[in-house]
């Protein structure tokens, strides 16, 4: 046996509580993880973390800095030769 407790959370719905992304009510569940509340959206999937005064920690927003790039993929080099169509000729 191992001395370790295993905790699980509860999660409990907010009677009249409104979601912020979808506007639904009644669908909001919280709960704490070390301490710091979650809270979200059965309707939508809308997912944030509270701070200690009750407010929302807004995610940061995806901007070109901080996105991870995409790796480029690996081209094939191919030699390609064009010729030149007959029926394409100026008249002269």
């Amino acid at each position: 046996m191992s001395n370790e407790v295993s905790r699980v959370t509860t999660k409990r719905f907010i009677a009249g509580a409104v979601c912020p992304a979808c506007s639904g009510t009644d669908c909001i569940k919280m709960w704490d993880v070390d301490g710091v509340p979650h809270r979200e959206c059965i309707d939508c999937g809308y997912a944030d973390t509270l701070n200690a005064q009750g407010q929302s920690v807004p995610m940061e927003l995806g901007t070109r800095v901080n996105k991870v790039q995409p790796k480029p993929a690996n081209p094939q080099v191919q030699s390609v030769q064009f010729f030149p169509n007959p029926k394409l000729k100026k008249p002269e």
